[in-house]
């Protein structure tokens, strides 16, 4: 692929589009939740979390690119998407800018929001920022599931629906702490396909990643228990997402066909395609109480 260094079709490409899914479904789901109980929503504060939450994820796909560039992590067989920094579409200094942009950004966009959430909104727009820089890292210690279920799951679900609803409980949101923790089981099997694809080479450049902890076979169960986790958690509030229960076997079926190589890059794109699936099934479900 010709990509011109530095232009706008580089920076398109290393934001990874296809990954935003990930970060607006979760806000869909703490929207509806908010929607169910409140009736209505602040559509200020919604667009803002939306935007916060896209802005997070592409900064984390930035960071992701430079320091696997930076750590040698990107090989030349890698199998998944090909890298701006490796391929050399945005220089290293450049996107260590962007990624100083695209920060800057997404804190001014999420700072009017403790106009509806308090003060406290700095500490987890904060806590975003540092998990987002610290993703690469963890994700070498085989961490990044548990980054993943916190802030693609609880984080976005949880205070996007504490923005609308002014309030949160433990005790009596027990069903939005389990569709949030839901959300991050769902998101967790995007993750769990990107590592089962690299296993290989990330075992040469002593990656440790779930996958290459529990072996092939033991992904294979994982990827299907999570999803029925996911389903299970949510199960009490609708019935919809034994749609996607569904989708999820047959992908990690599909998993099994293909076993390696790029084709598993369908599944990468499937297993993002279906974790909005899932939030819009959910959706569905509790608003016309399914």
């Amino acid at each position: 692929m010709m990509v011109k260094t530095n232009s706008a079709k580089a920076w398109f490409l290393a934001a990874r589009p296809k990954t935003l899914t990930g970060a607006m479904a979760p806000v869909c789901v703490g929207l509806s939740a908010a929607w169910v109980e409140m009736g209505s929503l602040q559509w200020a504060p919604a667009l803002m979390c939306m935007a916060f939450a896209l802005l997070m994820q592409i900064d984390a796909n930035l960071v992701n690119d430079f320091l696997d560039y930076r750590g040698g992590i990107d090989l030349a067989d890698r199998l998944g998407p090909e890298r701006a920094c490796a391929q050399g579409w945005i220089t290293p200094e450049a996107m260590q800018r962007g990624i100083a942009a695209v920060t800057t950004v997404a804190c001014l966009v999420g700072l009017p929001l403790v106009w509806w959430g308090g003060w406290w909104m700095v500490v987890v727009g904060a806590a975003c920022v540092v998990g987002c820089l610290l993703y690469s890292t963890l994700a070498r210690m085989a961490l990044g599931d548990v980054l993943v279920v916190v802030f693609f799951g609880l984080v976005p679900v949880l205070v996007t629906y504490y923005l609308q609803a002014g309030s949160l409980s433990l005790e009596g949101d027990a069903k939005l702490f389990a569709a949030a923790l839901a959300m991050g089981l769902v998101t967790d099997c995007l993750l769990l396909v990107n590592n089962f694809r690299d296993r290989d080479t990330d075992r040469r450049v002593g990656k440790r990643t779930i996958p290459n902890l529990i072996g092939e076979r033991r992904t294979y169960i994982l990827y299907a228990l999570v999803g029925a986790a996911a389903c299970a958690l949510v199960y009490s509030q609708t019935r919809l997402p034994v749609f996607y229960l569904a989708v999820n076997f047959y992908l990690v079926s599909r998993m099994q066909r293909i076993r390696r190589g790029r084709e598993l890059n369908k599944i990468l794109g499937q297993t993002a395609a279906s974790i909005l699936l899932f939030a819009l099934l959910y959706s569905v479900g509790i608003i016309f109480n399914i």
